[in-house]
């Protein structure tokens, strides 16, 4: 394995395939530009999957979960033991995300990166049990070099296996308690932007409860002010073991050629990494909606993405990005199941 994997080319997007289904869009009988987003993100599939009829028939749904160290500082208005308890929901099928896999006949992966008491090898969970959760970054460094190496690779293995199975769209989704708070960290110490124009309620803060976690967050920052730049280096200090696997998962889909559907806050800032890690990557990144969470926002800006949906989700899970598969695969079928012009014959524009 090589050392630095994340900086290898990503695949590159099929210009041919790109440019036939931009010129099939323009003859379907329809206004140029009438059916707005859904033609503009059915052409970039069709560009990232080689053929001018892209379709989304196999989708695969990762859940990665571990605990924080950060929740030690009062930061969030659930207990750690929440993480745990909700890897057995994912996998007796009770949770959001394991109904709307099961509606989208959509394979659904759940991975323990690290929970603060063990699972004891839970049936249906893959273990990759990195730590008992990441150190509390108000203190000390989140992980180490070589745990947040170890939750890199632990979500390329999985995008590698989305890819053996033949998949056309990878989700990734996440589960930790404190989770907002490290994502709010690592996107402040990323951007260098004030921290309470990031931070929000999370699971469920109240006014006072975000005006704590805003100030944990702010005295981490100063803490680690001598940190290194890369983001990297970010990572490993403010985010969480499933953070840094959908970091590399997102990467390891853009190198393999699998398009990636990202899901609300949590993900969008792990997308951000990743596009500052490896730019190329970013072509290969969809949104699948705008959270609640007043962080996210100002990240898809950032990325200059255009979300999908925008329902005032905040859950996480990989859920608000599942719920946008059946309007992307109604993209698809739309771009390629409508006649053009000439096959119903209808007139065109000046004819």
């Amino acid at each position: 394995m090589s050392h630095s994997w994340w900086l290898e080319d990503c695949r590159p997007i099929d210009r041919d395939a790109h440019q036939q289904a931009l010129a099939r869009q323009q003859q379907l009988t329809k206004p140029a530009g009438s059916l707005g987003q859904l033609e503009t993100v059915a052409v970039q599939l069709a560009g990232l999957q080689g053929r001018v009829k892209p379709n989304l028939d196999q989708v695969w749904i990762a859940i990665f979960a571990a605990d924080h160290g950060v929740v030690a500082e009062g930061i969030s208005a659930y207990p750690q033991a929440v993480t745990g308890q909700m890897l057995h929901n994912f996998v007796n099928g009770g949770a959001a995300i394991s109904v709307l896999a099961r509606q989208l006949n959509a394979q659904l992966e759940v991975i323990d990166l690290g929970t603060a008491t063990p699972l004891d090898d839970l049936p249906g969970v893959r273990h990759v049990r990195i730590g008992a959760g990441t150190a509390n970054f108000a203190q000390t460094p989140a992980m180490t070099p070589a745990q947040g190496l170890q939750a890199l690779q632990a979500g390329r293995e999985s995008a590698l296996r989305a890819v053996a199975a033949g998949s056309q769209l990878f989700i990734g989704g996440e589960m930790g308690i404190g989770n907002t708070t490290a994502a709010s960290a690592l996107a402040c110490a990323l951007l260098g932007c004030p921290v309470t124009d990031l931070v929000g309620p999370g699971t469920g803060l109240d006014a006072a409860g975000v005006s704590h976690k805003a100030q944990v967050i702010e005295g981490a920052l100063h803490k680690h002010a001598a940190l290194p730049g890369d983001p990297l280096s970010r990572l490993f200090c403010f985010g969480g073991f499933e953070i840094a696997a959908l970091v590399g998962a997102y990467l390891a889909c853009a190198q393999a050629g699998v398009a990636v559907l990202v899901d609300g806050f949590i993900c969008s800032v792990a997308a951000l990494v990743a596009v500052r890690l490896n730019p190329e990557c970013r072509q290969w990144l969809l949104f699948g909606h705008r959270g609640a969470e007043p962080g996210h926002w100002h990240i898809l800006q950032t990325l200059q993405a255009q979300p999908l949906l925008d329902l005032g989700l905040r859950l996480g899970e990989g859920s608000g990005a599942a719920l946008a598969v059946p309007l992307l695969r109604l993209a698809c079928d739309l771009h390629g199941q409508m006649a053009t012009f000439a096959e119903a014959a209808v007139a065109d524009r000046g004819q």
